[in-house]
Parts: structure tokens; sequence; C-alpha cells
């Protein structure tokens, strides 16, 4: 089985992307927020920087001109991710999955076999995850490793930390705040 951004040998030698990136409705509108933002300010902004460094004369060391286009590249770049995103989107709201096993949009309260400590995270797509906030992301080892499984069940992941076990003590299925 593949996820977002794995690769799939097609028989005729082609590389292609997986063809859905799960999100939840708030990673949708983080998206369409991003997108609007670069398509209506900055792309504006960008052009009208570039054509200012264009009336300095010279552009083959115009050092403004170099720095509004490459800010041009990363812009136009940008929106076309975001675009491929959004289109390829799988919404999953969360409030409306059930049952007992761990899956994306639930959220998970984990215990620290070694330290005790808890943490409550609600599984979401890689582009919205913000640890900070209790969000992580799907791709995470952490999370791969809980997906599928029950409250009481004990996790091995491999961390930066080396080895840790995590037990699963909670899980709800609840909307992602912002």
């Amino acid at each position: 089985m593949t996820g977002p951004g794995d690769l799939d040998i097609l028989s005729c030698g082609i590389i292609a992307m997986a063809d859905k990136y799960p999100m939840t409705p708030r990673g949708l509108v983080m998206l369409k927020d991003e997108l609007k933002q670069r398509k209506e300010v900055e792309r504006p902004r960008i052009v009208r920087a570039i054509e200012e460094a264009r009336a300095h004369g010279d552009l083959s060391e115009n050092a403004e001109y170099s720095a509004a286009k490459e800010a041009q590249s990363h812009n136009e770049g940008r929106i076309s991710k975001l675009e491929e995103l959004i289109g390829l989107s799988d919404v999953i709201e969360p409030s409306s999955l059930s049952g007992k096993k761990v899956v994306f949009g639930a959220t998970v309260t984990i215990e620290d076999g070694d330290s005790g400590e808890r943490q409550t995270f609600a599984i979401v797509g890689e582009h919205e995850a913000d640890i900070k906030a209790g969000r992580m992301s799907i791709t995470a080892p952490v999370a791969r490793a809980m997906i599928g499984r029950e409250v009481g069940d004990v996790v091995q992941v491999r961390t930066p930390r080396g080895q840790r076990e995590y037990e699963i003590t909670a899980l709800k299925f609840v909307p992602v705040e912002a």
C-alpha cells in the first residue's frame, strides 16, 4: 500500500505520485488560504518588484531583478504544489469517525514508558502538522506505529533519543482545532 509522496513504478516504467493526500477539513482550509494569499497578494507584489527592477536598467548586473525573479520562481513553484495538494486532497472529518483502533484523524493520548509523561496528539496530514499545537503528521514514526492499534497497546518507536515505548492510554474522534 502506498501513501502520499510514495512512488509507484508503473508497468510502462513511468514514475507517478500516489493519488491522494489525506487531510482534515482544517488542513484543506489552511492550504486554500495560503494559495489565495500567494495568488492575490504575493504574485502581484513580486510582479511590481520585477517591474521596478527592470526600470533600473541593465538586468545582467541588477541584484534587485535577480532577487525578484527568484522570489517569483519560488512563489510559482509553491502555487503549483498547493494546487496539486488541494486537487488530490482526501478530506476526512475526524468527528465522523469511530471505532477502537487508531486511524488518521484520531486524537490519541500516549504515555512515555520511561518518563511517564503523557501527550495528546491529533493524527493529521503532513502539511497541517504542528507538534507544538498537538497535531502529529500521519507520516511521523510515532503516528505510523500507532495506526491500527488500540487503547492499552504499547508501541515501540525509534526516535532521535533511541528506542522508545509509548502506551496508548486514550483514543477519541473529535474535530481538529486550529
